[in-house]
């Protein structure tokens, strides 16, 4: 019998202009949902009366409201599992905070609405009352905290590891469909496409490979998959964290280095001199307090985010993305003298010649 499995929420695919050759559009696509390494990820347990969704009762005209707060032996478990993500010695950090103004990662427990989450940086576009992560069934049952994994796992920009187009899956697609619609998944036929059937873009999956023992692999009964001919019998991954997960995840996010960055200096440009998905860090001390423009320069796609260092943590104060556009990233914030503040700028691709630059004013 086929498990609970998470289910992504459809999003629209990004839009790029046309005409964008290949390789930079290739980099585009790989690293849209990264965070910039070094980020703090706050993550919020929703846990207010008021916080809950307002569901149709069947047959009746009327309505309910059904909680989002889970119980604290359930947000245990999630916090136990953003521990391991941690344990890696990767470059982001995880942090609960009680404010969800304050929170990337806002977490609800609503029971029968499935289990999902917003990839990466996707959770930025919903406001503070939304949930960018859902458990939907009881992380505390044996074998569950497997789905805690997961979706922290797209959290940090990872996709589901079946829809990888390197996996070469053949499906027995009526048979999946059939699979899904019966309990304990109940679901639609767009919802099974979305989530298992369709293949993800080359450049969106987390390696050039098929990882078959990844968290983010599903379990697969036998009867649904053709070929290849070994998982005729079905697909059952360990439910933990794999080598190459872990590959990946430092890849992106590799080890936070010590000590403090180069400063950048007002109107003395920074070379950059990064490789497509590498990236740059530097301090900006200010000598006054006014509004400071943090621009990049060149021929590249890059991420450009200014974070505030409160109490030794770097706190997101504003950032820009101008991946595929024809101007350059371009962050304005008011810096307060006394205080220091860290830019962070990640480059998708240099598709020009001229080298790319990071300059204060």
């Amino acid at each position: 019998m086929t498990g609970r499995y998470c289910s992504l929420p459809q999003q629209p695919a990004p839009a790029f202009a046309p005409g964008l050759a290949a390789e930079r559009l290739s980099a585009l696509i790989d690293g849209r949902a990264k965070w910039v390494n070094g980020t703090v990820l706050h993550y919020y347990f929703f846990d207010g009366e008021t916080d809950a969704s307002v569901i149709p009762v069947p047959g009746t005209g009327e309505t309910r409201r059904v909680s989002w707060v889970g119980a604290e032996e359930q947000r245990a478990v999630v916090r136990d599992c953003f521990a391991e993500w941690q344990g890696l010695g990767i470059g982001l950090s995880f942090a609960e905070v009680d404010d969800r103004s304050e929170a990337e990662l806002r977490i609800g427990f609503q029971l029968g609405d499935g289990s999902w989450s917003t990839v990466g940086r996707d959770a930025l576009r919903l406001g503070q009352n939304e949930r960018t992560v859902n458990f939907g069934w009881d992380l505390t049952a044996s074998g569950e905290h497997t789905t805690a994994l997961h979706e922290i796992g797209h959290a940090l920009g990872m996709l589901h590891e079946h829809q990888s187009p390197f996996a070469g899956i053949h499906w027995d697609d009526e048979a999946v469909y059939a699979e899904l619609a019966g309990p304990p998944n109940h679901w639609d036929r767009d919802t099974t496409f979305h989530n298992i059937l369709r293949k993800l873009d080359r450049d969106e999956v987390n390696g050039s490979v098929w990882d078959p023992q990844s968290i983010m692999e599903y379990p697969f009964p036998s009867g649904l998959i053709l070929e290849p001919e070994q998982f005729r019998a079905g697909v059952h991954p360990p439910g933990a964290l794999s080598p190459l997960d872990k590959e990946f995840v430092l890849r992106w996010y590799p080890p936070a280095c010590t000590g403090l960055p180069e400063e950048l200096v007002p109107f003395r440009s920074a070379p950059l001199r990064l490789g497509p998905g590498e990236q740059a860090d530097f301090r900006i001390e200010p000598t006054q307090t006014r509004e400071y423009t943090v621009g990049v320069f060149g021929d590249g796609d890059a991420v450009a985010v200014v974070f505030e260092e409160r109490d030794g943590e770097p706190r997101f104060v504003a950032g820009d993305d101008d991946g595929g556009t024809p101007h350059n990233a371009t962050v304005k914030a008011r810096l307060v003298k006394g205080r220091r503040y860290f830019v962070r700028v990640r480059l998708y691709s240099g598709w020009g010649s001229g080298e790319t630059a990071v300059m204060c004013w």
